[in-house]
């Protein structure tokens, strides 16, 4: 089995989670200071408002992150020794991985997603009508 294939590919696919994070925060704000009305559609922001949620509830209840525990199990599967890593690897995890206590990342992530709350209200979610396209 592929163990560092489909490892390097869940590190994708939290490196992607993470982008969508912290980068929908940014295009929300961005994106209304610019006047783009698909930033504030319902669908983007209620998907972000709740992959924010998950991150902070999993470190309020002292949870990793799922994405880091399954990448963690296929690495040891594949038999990766310390500095036997990918390009994918190498490179990802310096990028969103970093080396504090978990506190810190329970208050990171809380503060963010307050952030993210402050957002909903400065510049709220509407639905779509369906009528006509968002430039």
């Amino acid at each position: 089995m592929p163990y560092r294939f489909l490892a390097d590919a869940v590190l994708l696919i939290h490196f992607g989670f993470v982008l969508f994070v912290v980068g929908g925060l940014v295009l929300v704000v961005a994106g209304n200071w610019l006047h783009w009305r698909w930033v504030n559609r319902w669908w983007f922001r209620l998907a972000h408002l709740a992959a924010i949620a998950f991150v902070v509830l999993q470190t309020w209840f002292g949870q990793f992150c799922p994405l880091t525990t399954l990448e963690s199990w296929l690495r040891v599967q594949a038999g990766a020794g310390a500095y036997d890593r990918s390009f994918i690897e190498h490179w990802l995890q310096r990028l969103i991985f970093f080396e504090a206590p978990f506190w810190v990342f329970t208050a990171a992530y809380t503060v963010f997603a307050g952030l993210v709350l402050l957002a909903w209200w400065r510049f709220p979610p509407h639905r779509d009508s369906g009528k006509g396209r968002d430039a």
